[in-house]
């Protein structure tokens, strides 16, 4: 291993350009942030509206009008203007969170919605931006008070009432609809939470957690009696109550004629809480809900009876439905059917008399506290007339509030990004522990390869870590785009601390580039790249298929690594331009596709995907070879690397082509020179270099050893014999 001497020399691009790539590259471990100033503002919200200067603990910046009819203050607050990147950064099938610029008055209604930027697949390529445009000035008006339903598809005039507003959808883009609303509502309910006083101004970032350790058994009468259930029981001569006051009295002839009757027999329960649904749903139903449930998810278990269906008709599974609306602090939070089928417990099964059974969830970007009441409200509705009918609406509710010995309460320093990285330390160890376990492996490469079947079982079992968990399971795929995102922030003089908020990214950019240091390319190319790691096992599939990979000839080779360096430098130059091409160009990565989304996207991106794995099957690693711009931007930040830490040979490129024909990258020279740029750190040639079957110098050496003692005998043996 010998330390090299020339890394400032002139001649190389080792010098201080590659050291500030590096220093970029680092700073991936930071994140963009919102992109508006205070005198971009004032352009899009002119007179008589004045924009304030940036408030110092929030991203948000104030919104006044003149007032006249006051002397000692000349302006009043109007409320507050922000972006929605900087406080609910929602990702979108892009993987990169739509941008929303979102006005809001103090009392919650939103005084304008706009789109800044976003990279949705459906509009970037498809529909374009006008109708995302449209659908988000429908907003203007609403309050964050109402419940707000996307409707599917444009259905002309909307229902709006203090209550609830019906918006019109686009079809074809409903589930990026979705993401957009959740953005709004995200980070609009943080600015109500701390500017405006809703929720008792509480800090959106310190909610509670449901304990999932805590398993306690039940019946349903103790779940009952302890309010862990919660049973409401309406008559029709209840719900006839209700409207007798006004216009609606006397309508339901139902009602009047059994007033008795079961109207509706609801029965409530939190069956995300483990020692609520572990006592209600069977093992297979509980298994079954987790598995559709992320982390911070929440879910409402609803059964019902009576002649009062709370889905309705007309209801679609997996919509939200309009007959049942969650509220917390007086604000509403959006409820979304799982369509899930469950099953109750086998002995609670004839106790619990029900017609229907329905399990709601609540995503946990939503807000809800599950150290708060929940208060769900029936709007039973009434309509009056017949061609253009009043509708007049009641409201039944009841409240559910979750014991102290189910949840946690963060600590008062657990928000911002740290908390992230509190929340996720137990993935951030585990990560660090491979990082470790790789590093000691790489730093003493002779007792890594020392015995070639136990290094082939810690390289295929390091491959298996890095897909399953850094890739599918962490989402901790390095791309492009953390090298793009950084370049276009700091041009942009944009701020970097939106990264700190991934973790893993954050880490793997890290060891990522001190690895660049002393291995250069190879350390995260060939260990720690997920879609690499894909590819090198989809190869060895392959093998077993009796495929052969292709072996090109050193020219074509030396040819069809070029273009990656082209592809960079065409995305680096867009990502400079602030072009609209670069969203286009980073799609030549299948790294979202593979792993990011697991090829659960449209199909044109899911086939090139697949094309690029089954092109590996014949050109082995093609991706990584040829088309690969972070690859090449590795390469490049590669040359500060101080060490050649592959050994070498006098005999290497001279005597012996062992090494040169048996590198699957063809990343060593016919003079046996290792190209560390295309080098993918496989140990292959170092497994060949340490053993005396493999490398044809130790074999000659080890022959020279047998004969020469033989020699040595036979000549003394012959002084013996002379007389």
């Amino acid at each position: 291993m010998a330390v090299r001497s020339n890394l400032w020399h002139p001649a190389t691009l080792r010098g201080r350009s590659a050291l500030i790539a590096l220093v970029w590259l680092l700073a991936a471990s930071c994140a963009l942030a919102g992109v508006m100033t205070r005198e971009e503002l004032s352009k899009r919200f002119a007179a008589p509206y004045i924009i304030g200067e940036k408030d110092a603990q929030m991203p948000v910046w104030p919104i006044f009008e003149p007032n006249f009819q006051q002397k000692e203050s000349a302006n009043q607050l109007v409320g507050y203007v922000f972006e929605s990147i900087d406080l609910a950064p929602v990702p979108g099938f892009s993987g990169v969170p739509i941008n929303l610029l979102i006005a809001m008055d103090q009392r919650g209604s939103f005084l304008d919605v706009r789109v800044l930027s976003q990279h949705e697949p459906v509009f970037v390529g498809g529909l374009g931006e006008v109708p995302m445009q449209g659908f988000v000035s429908q907003y203007k008006g609403l309050s964050l008070k109402q419940n707000i339903k996307i409707l599917a598809g444009p259905h002309g005039p909307r229902t709006i009432s203090p209550q609830a507003a019906e918006l019109d959808g686009i079809t074809r883009a409903t589930a990026s609809l979705r993401i957009i609303n959740q953005s709004i509502l995200s980070s609009a309910l943080k600015v109500a939470r701390k500017k405006l006083g809703f929720a008792e101004g509480r800090d959106p970032e310190l909610i509670a957690r449901v304990k999932a350790d805590v398993i306690e058994p039940h019946t349903v009468r103790a779940l009952l009696d302890a309010g862990l259930i919660k049973h409401l029981v309406l008559s029709n001569a209840d719900v006839e109550k209700k409207f007798s006051s006004g216009n609606a009295s006397g309508l339901d002839s139902e009602a009047l004629a059994h007033p008795q009757d079961p109207f509706i027999d609801l029965y409530l329960a939190y069956v995300s809480v483990p020692s609520i649904g572990r006592n209600l749903l069977s093992e297979a139903s509980w298994n079954r809900l987790q598995s559709r449930l992320d982390p911070e998810d929440h879910a409402i278990l609803v059964m019902s009876r009576g002649r009062y269906s709370l889905t309705g008709e007309d209801f679609l599974r997996g919509s939200a439905p309009d007959r049942i609306v969650l509220r917390q602090d007086q604000l509403p939070i959006e409820m979304r059917d799982l369509n899930l089928e469950l099953a109750l417990r086998e002995e609670l099964a004839a106790g619990l008399d029900r017609e229907s059974l329905t399990v709601f969830r609540i995503i946990g970007r939503s807000g809800l506290d599950p150290s708060r009441p929940l208060d769900f409200v029936l709007p039973v509705t009434r309509l009056k007339g017949m061609i253009f009918p009043e509708r007049i609406i009641q409201d039944f509710g009841l409240s559910l509030t979750l014991p102290e010995r189910f949840y946690t309460v963060p600590d008062g320093d657990n928000k911002s990004w740290q908390g992230s990285w509190r929340e996720r330390r137990g993935e951030i160890f585990i990560l660090m522990l491979g990082l470790t376990i790789l590093s000691i492996a790489l730093a003493l490469p002779k007792r890594l390869v020392a015995q070639e079947r136990r290094f082939k079982l810690f390289r295929n079992a390091f491959l298996l870590f890095t897909l399953f968990f850094i890739g599918w399971y962490a989402q901790g795929q390095l791309s492009i785009v953390n090298l793009t995102s950084v370049l276009q922030a700091l041009i942009a003089g944009r701020s970097l601390s939106f990264y700190l908020y991934d973790p893993m990214t954050v880490t793997l950019t890290a060891f990522t580039g001190i690895s660049l240091v002393f291995w250069g390319r190879g350390t995260f190319c060939g260990w720690l790249c997920p879609f690499g790691a894909l590819q090198e096992f989809v190869a060895t599939l392959g093998r077993l298929l009796k495929i052969r990979p292709i072996r090109l000839q050193p020219e074509t080779d030396s040819r069809l690594k070029r273009p990656k360096y082209l592809l960079l430098a065409g995305i680096v130059i867009s990502a400079a331009l602030s072009s609209n091409t670069t969203d286009l160009a980073v799609e030549l990565e299948p790294f979202k596709t593979a792993i990011t989304l697991n090829f659960v996207r449209s199909w044109p991106f899911a086939v090139y995907a697949l094309g690029l794995l089954i092109a590996n099957l014949f050109v082995y690693k093609f991706f990584c070879r040829v088309l690969c711009p972070l690859g090449a931007g590795l390469a490049l930040l590669g040359r500060v690397r101080i060490l050649d830490w592959i050994a070498r040979r006098s005999e290497c490129g001279t005597s012996c082509q062992t090494c040169n024909h048996r590198c699957p990258h063809q990343a060593i020279t016919p003079i046996g020179r290792i190209q560390y740029d295309e080098c993918f750190q496989c140990m292959d040639c170092v497994v060949i270099c340490d053993s005396d079957t493999k490398c044809a110098p130790l074999m000659r050496a080890r022959k020279r050893a047998r004969v020469v003692p033989v020699q040595a005998l036979q000549a003394h043996y012959r002084e013996v014999q002379k007389p």
